[in-house]
């Protein structure tokens, strides 16, 4: 999930582009602020939709003719808007660079909606287009939960009826694109042995409600009292040596169990409480999508205990088909998709990528999918240089027919570090584990799904 700082609101024109040599299709609103990375080289533009979504433009001065659509990560726990999306334009302005046109949008409103966030991305790229002239090439990028939009989007927008496109190709970077119903599983695992440890979400004298719900509609819990909870069970945010025995030992049978680090239990519980809640009310009809029943939980100080005592949840079949149908990759994919990942996210595990290769093959498109992986130790942390190199193997394989390998990117990445800061670390050879290998399950008897 995506912590953003409110901030104002910027113009409700919409974008065009600023330079003399380009005709315009309608006027254009005066020019906003452009972050500090693509100042020098880009006019920025912002614009409302309809919807309530805010979308940020980008012309650079020396445009390439083609157009980059940007899907954010997230989802967002607080409203979007004028300026929500201008750090992701920072983050990415190796796009600009390359003389791409930008455009983003920061989605309608905060919260779940991955059927909703591709439409928004659609409408960004509809303004674009029509205020903007034509781009040539027209490629799609998604970060983190981006790419699962993304991989939502290509199936939806990316081809119209009558065979002509809109889309011409995607690039996801440390995508999301297992989806939501196998992806968020382990949260669930996690919720259950975070209450068997630790009892205080919700504590035993408050009113229970199903973990899997997140949070109950009225409940009035935040950020801080979330990260307060934590820290109360666990000693999270003290030195090691201030916290108690218990903390130590609450705080070492959880991540024994989840097998993820430290750093990320806060993260990971956000995601199990705030997105929970959101995805029960706003996806599933407050039915439940997630299961940890037959799940065996091992890597505690004793698991026979924890697997007596930690509460269990069937998933409803109706709410697994309703968040699968937002949120879940169908295989279909009607233009070429490069996908990179970090072996070593520590958020959005590489594994995924495994499930969107089988979702892929499955349907019969493995020749449009292309997967290679960096070892950056953070997550969406791809360097300039890599990230280019991705670029322009997409926009070769679009244009030339010339589909990309592992290897191929990772030469064209060397080749670009002369221009572009940053390292290049692809690993050509990487090829990641089922996803069932990973978390709490990669270590326990999980029945099929």
């Amino acid at each position: 999930m995506r912590y953003i700082a409110p901030a104002g609101i910027g113009l409700f024109g919409i974008v065009a582009t600023a330079s003399p040599a380009l005709a315009q299709t309608t006027a254009l609103p005066p020019p906003t602020k452009c972050p500090a990375a693509v100042a020098e080289v880009a006019t920025c533009y912002s614009a409302k939709h309809a919807s309530g979504a805010y979308i940020l433009a980008a012309m650079p001065k020396t445009w390439n003719g083609n157009l980059v659509v940007f899907a954010h990560g997230g989802p967002a726990v607080v409203p979007p808007t004028a300026t929500t999306s201008e750090n992701d334009l920072a983050k990415y302005s190796i796009a600009v660079k390359l003389g791409y046109a930008w455009v983003a949008s920061s989605y309608r409103r905060e919260g779940y909606g991955v059927r909703m966030a591709a439409e928004d991305s659609e409408h960004a790229r509809q303004y674009f287009v029509e205020h903007f002239p034509k781009p040539k090439r027209t490629l799609f990028h998604g970060a983190s939960y981006g790419g699962l939009v993304g991989s939502k989007l290509v199936e939806a927008y990316a081809k119209n009826t009558d065979g002509s496109l809109n889309y011409d190709g995607a690039f996801f970077n440390s995508g999301f694109v297992i989806g939501a119903a196998q992806g968020h599983d382990f949260r669930l695992d996690l919720r259950t042995v975070y209450q068997y440890y630790c009892q205080n979400l919700p504590r035993l004298n408050e009113p229970q409600y199903p973990l899997w719900t997140g949070l109950p509609a009225d409940s009035k819990l935040t950020l801080p009292g979330l990260q307060a909870l934590v820290d109360e069970c666990t000693g999270i945010g003290k030195p090691i040596d201030a916290r108690t025995p218990q903390q130590k030992q609450n705080l070492a049978n959880i991540l024994g169990v989840m097998h993820f680090s430290e750093r990320l239990l806060a993260r990971h519980l956000q995601a199990g409480t705030f997105l929970f809640r959101e995805i029960a009310d706003r996806t599933t009809g407050g039915r439940n999508a997630f299961s940890n029943m037959g799940v065996e939980y091992r890597g505690s100080s004793d698991d026979e205990a924890l697997n007596k005592g930690v509460v269990r949840y069937a998933a409803d079949s109706a709410a697994v088909a309703a968040l699968k149908a937002d949120g879940e990759a169908t295989g279909a994919l009607p233009i070429p998709v490069l996908s990179i990942h970090s072996i070593n996210d520590p958020q959005v595990a590489v594994e995924v990528q495994s499930a969107y290769r089988d979702y892929v093959k499955a349907a019969g498109n493995e020749d449009r999918l292309v997967q290679a992986y960096t070892d950056e130790p953070d997550h969406t942390a791809q360097s300039a240089s890599e990230l280019a190199a991705s670029f322009d193997a997409l926009l070769a394989w679009v244009e030339k027919g010339v589909k990309p390998t592992p290897q191929s990117i990772a030469a064209r990445c060397n080749e670009l570090r002369t221009t572009f800061d940053g390292p290049c670390r692809y690993h050509p050879e990487f090829m990641p584990k089922p996803y069932n290998t990973r978390y709490a399950r990669g270590a326990a008897q999980v029945p099929v799904r």
